[in-house]
């Protein structure tokens, strides 16, 4: 993963859309590779990277930070895609800091916290809850020609 992390840190993206992309590029690259599931941008990979991770929740070397980028990318670049949204940096409510928020019609997701609580606080967080709470809120996806 060493070499993946800096590829993609050493890497000038050309804006926040463009690095969220990359790093979830590079999330479907490390699923395959180290743990032989296949992220393909849709709904049903949601339970793929869920299992993910689990494994990666119980790694005891793992760089939080990092790991968060990654799959959070992935998961915000699912949501994305779904209901043509666009990336954005975003105070967290109640939080100090801007963070990688996805904007769909308005409404704000913040995967990457998500991401951050599956792999903090643990299983009640699990994404597939996420995923059916956000698409039974925000309705059909995007219609693109």
């Amino acid at each position: 993963m060493s070499d993946l992390r800096n590829r993609l840190e050493s890497t000038a993206f050309t804006d926040l859309g463009a690095m969220m992309e990359g790093y979830a590029q590079g999330a479907v690259e490390l699923a395959r590779k180290d743990f032989r599931r296949e992220l393909d941008f849709t709904a049903d990979s949601i339970d793929a990277l869920d299992d993910i991770l689990v494994v990666v929740g119980e790694s005891p070397e793992r760089d939080l930070d990092f790991e968060v980028r990654l799959w959070g990318s992935y998961l915000g670049e699912v949501l994305r895609r779904r209901y043509a949204g666009g990336w954005e940096m975003t105070q967290y409510p109640g939080g100090t800091v801007a963070v990688p928020a996805v904007d769909v019609r308005g409404s704000r997701l913040f995967p990457l916290m998500k991401v951050y609580r599956r792999l903090t606080v643990g299983e009640e967080e699990d994404l597939r809850s996420f995923y059916a709470m956000v698409t039974e809120r925000l309705g059909k996806p995007a219609q693109v020609n």
